[in-house]
């Protein structure tokens, strides 16, 4: 990878344009260029993807952030606008909440974010990477509701296996073959598992003799699959292992995890992996500071002409300087948002209705509580094992599944932890010294919490939408959002605040949940209120489907109206599932280079 100015940008011809570099990005740029295509990749944020020193000068912002929210970080740029957790505010009834890069229309504010450099939002991710189960594409013909996929897990099991190698994921086969789960005869992960935490064993050893009741089976609590270095795999790729990806020539970059509770936004060592790791080996060239405004679209044929872009120079003024940049063909990699944003502002794929369309998200239900004894918590990674049993099952018909996560990080997502805990003991029970640290040192160790991440199905008043009132510091569109959270999935999450009531009880854990009835995601149901969370799992407005009347792209992540465009990124999946989505849209990406 090499990174250039605009001017050498605008003195090259490429044969492809790819708009993020982010997961779906960087793959495709490392996939393309591969087979000998002149690759541009356009970056609208900043970034140096070679500097390790600038990595760690993200690890020093974010320990002395006062909030630590995913994008703490990464310093947001008026130019390249990216959304945070603290502008996500309840929307005023019929009206407007337009705090922050999001406007947002309602009647909830959608709660998840994601980041404009040069590595997207793979800078602050989880690292989770379960595979969806085979129902999850058919959710039409099985459960039916939602619709069905154009293709199914049979066609995706290949890419799959090529994305956990790109991505180097650690699992262990066996622990992964529950609910119709498969792969291919003698396969394994590129990596060992991440060991299980010591809650985790706990939990284990606790639920041994729990049975889930609907479903007439054995409580599961498996092992979840990692983007972070554990153990190479000596058995993988037919004997001949596996080699963590790193920086060329720096051996800082790509350590095994640590455990340093640090996964999310940032791991210290980069153990995790993010989409820099395959940048860097990509044979092509990377503009950043350039926004891309509007594709310029043949009216004769359709045919993408070229990208009208805006090269900003600092972030201390919205002056630019307006590019055209040509291809003969292009890629859009954003994201479910950016890409809806830019398509609408160029007035590109009509013909379906559903550009910008069924966005989505996983909203969460959190429950938490103190153990009898201590736990071992705010130790290693945030996650490393979830209950899986009610992933999939008939109940589909009726409500939302979901995946139980077992959080390793005490209270530090109801609160933010240990920091809350420490203020409240000084504040209100005027503890200081030695009783301070007593009561830290009983209660800390001793949290824990879970959370209940719940499937969205898609839905047409679920959407990204632009207008002429909205526009950022340099005059492009900001996304308008409309969003609301189903009775489906409602119900699937008071089903499993229940269920995580009933696991807790069964534990002897001391229930201390409350939900506020001011938080944006508040809902009363039956009389009783909760409140769910958004997750970062942004997807829906660019679905696939079976032709240019159902889905705005086909199965290859091609355009319908636009023969020399493709729309990547978890924007095309038609449905969410319970599974965390980066490692499918991986998948997508890698189906997506065979095309070329």
């Amino acid at each position: 990878m090499r990174q250039i100015n605009h001017h050498e940008a605008l003195s090259k011809h490429y044969q492809i344009i790819i708009v993020g570099s982010g997961f779906a990005g960087s793959i495709l740029a490392k996939e393309l260029s591969g087979k000998n295509y002149s690759v541009l990749v356009v970056e609208a944020g900043t970034g140096d993807a070679l500097s390790f020193g600038q990595h760690l000068d993200y690890v020093d912002r974010y320990r002395t952030a006062t909030i630590k929210i995913p994008n703490a970080p990464f310093p947001n740029c008026s130019n390249a606008p990216q959304p945070m957790e603290t502008d996500v505010e309840p929307v005023p009834k019929g009206g407007v909440s337009a705090k922050g890069y999001f406007v947002q229309t309602g009647p909830y504010p959608f709660a998840s974010t994601f980041t404009r450099r040069v590595g997207g939002t793979s800078l602050h991710w989880f690292g989770s990477c379960p595979r969806m189960v085979p129902d999850d594409f058919a959710m039409r013909s099985v459960y039916g509701v939602a619709v069905d996929w154009p293709i199914d897990y049979d066609f995706l099991q290949p890419f799959y296996e090529k994305a956990e190698r790109e991505i180097g994921v650690s699992a262990n086969v066996q622990d992964q073959q529950y609910l119709g789960i498969h792969f291919s005869p003698g396969y394994v992960y590129p990596m060992e598992r991440i060991p299980q935490s010591y809650l985790d064993g706990w939990f284990s050893k606790g639920l041994a003799n729990m049975r889930v009741d609907e479903l007439g089976e054995p409580v599961m609590v498996r092992s979840i699959p990692q983007a972070r270095n554990s153990i190479p795999n000596p058995r993988f790729d037919g004997g001949e292992g596996f080699t963590p990806k790193g920086a060329v020539g720096d051996p800082s970059i790509g350590q095994r995890c640590m455990g340093n509770s640090s996964c999310l936004p940032i791991c210290p060592v980069q153990a995790r992996y993010n989409s820099l790791k395959t940048l860097q080996h990509a044979n092509v060239d990377l503009l950043t500071k350039t926004v891309v405004s509007k594709l310029d679209i043949d009216p004769d044929n359709g045919r993408i002409r070229g990208l009208e872009c805006k090269v900003w120079r600092d972030d201390r003024s919205a002056d630019f300087e307006a590019i055209y940049l040509k291809a003969d063909t292009f890629i859009l990699a954003a994201n479910a948002i950016q890409n809806a944003t830019l398509l609408l502002a160029s007035g590109a794929c009509k013909s379906s209705g559903q550009l910008g369309r069924n966005l989505m998200d996983h909203p969460a239900i959190l429950s938490w509580g103190l153990a009898p004894e201590a736990i071992g918590a705010f130790r290693g990674p945030g996650l490393t094992s979830t209950l899986v049993n009610y992933r999939n099952g008939k109940f589909r018909r009726e409500r939302a599944g979901f995946v139980l996560e077992i959080g390793n990080w005490g209270w530090n997502w109801p609160f933010n932890d240990p920091n809350d805990t420490t203020i409240r003991m000084i504040d209100e029970q005027h503890a200081f010294g030695r009783q301070l640290r007593d009561s830290l040192t009983d209660m800390v160790p001793r949290q824990v919490r879970i959370d209940m991440m719940t499937e969205q199905l898609p839905s047409d008043a679920n959407r990204v939408e632009i207008s002429p009132d909205w526009r950022d510091a340099l005059g492009n569109f900001r996304p308008v959002l409309q969003y609301n959270v189903d009775d489906y999935s409602k119900q699937g999450m008071v089903f499993a605040r229940d269920f995580g009531s009933k696991v807790f009880k069964h534990l002897g854990i001391a229930d201390e949940t409350t939900f506020d009835p001011s938080s944006y995601g508040y809902f009363d149901w039956k009389g009783n209120g909760y409140v769910w969370q958004g997750v970062g799992h942004i997807a829906g407005t660019h679905r696939m489907g079976t032709d240019r009347h159902n889905s705005v792209v086909d199965r290859w992540q091609r355009a319908w109206d636009h023969e020399n465009l493709y729309v990547t990124g978890c924007g095309s999946m038609p449905t969410l599932g319970t599974s965390n989505p980066t490692i499918t849209m991986a998948a997508l990406c890698f189906a997506t280079a065979t095309r070329f």
